[in-house]
């Protein structure tokens, strides 16, 4: 199985949709999508990835259905970090993150200054069970880090979502400690990041990116990549 995560196109959060270039993004996205020959589709409940998905179910015909857990996280705000501002969690500075090796592993996380709250680890720990509920639909059963695969599953499944979420989702999904994830990665609007169920074995699957935060849609469309979540110099 092929699973693409995709984050939505550029949001205009005011009105919970996508901005006239998220539109032109959107397309262009569709566009690339029919290519690779998706067999399902899964979006977020909120607008701007419902409205990013609607152009590829259009494209390829496919009905998208609703993953009320593939929604943007809440409840990670972590209010004003001098000197930084307003922050979600998933943009605490590297600087921050990597000062003591020993919030970097696996587990290590929640000793991480303003990361310590139970809540935050609450909300982590639901994207992990709902990850893996979903993957278990789809035939694959989570055992200590690896998939038993239930049943071998050739499709390509596109989910619609979120820059949070997406990032969480992934270092779950690949078990990388999740502050270096948060802070070493960012995924652009409209942008695509491919997951392969990597089977070694008969019976088990591991998750392997194979593709990470691909615009290549937008440069052939001649679209800049939207700048929104990048906090400093993108440019």
């Amino acid at each position: 199985m092929r699973l693409y995560i995709i984050r939505h196109a550029e949001p205009d959060y005011e009105h919970n949709t996508i901005t006239p270039k998220g539109h032109q993004e959107a397309k262009a996205l569709a566009k690339r999508l029919k290519a690779e020959g998706l067999t399902r589709l899964y979006s977020s409940p909120l607008g701007r990835a419902l409205h990013t998905a609607q152009y590829t179910s259009k494209a390829t015909g496919l009905k998208v259905k609703v993953e009320n857990w593939a929604q943007e996280l809440s409840g990670l705000d972590m209010g004003d970090v001098p000197p930084w501002g307003p922050l979600m969690a998933w943009d605490l500075p590297g600087e921050i993150i990597r000062k003591k090796k020993q919030y970097l592993d696996y587990d290590g996380w929640p000793r991480i200054p303003f990361l310590h709250l139970q809540k935050f680890q609450r909300i982590v720990s639901k994207v992990g069970r709902s990850s893996d509920a979903f993957l278990q639909r789809h035939g694959y059963r989570r055992e200590d880090g690896r998939y038993r695969v239930l049943q071998e599953n050739k499709e390509r499944i596109a989910v619609f979502c979120h820059n949070g979420l997406a990032l969480t989702w992934m270092a779950h999904l690949l078990e990388i400690p999740l502050p270096l994830v948060w802070s070493g990665f960012w995924m652009a609007p409209s942008s695509i990041t491919t997951i392969l169920m990597d089977m070694r074995s008969k019976n088990l699957a591991v998750p392997r990116c194979i593709g990470f935060c691909d615009v290549s849609h937008l440069r052939q469309t001649g679209l800049p990549v939207s700048t929104h979540g990048i906090k400093a110099n993108f440019d």
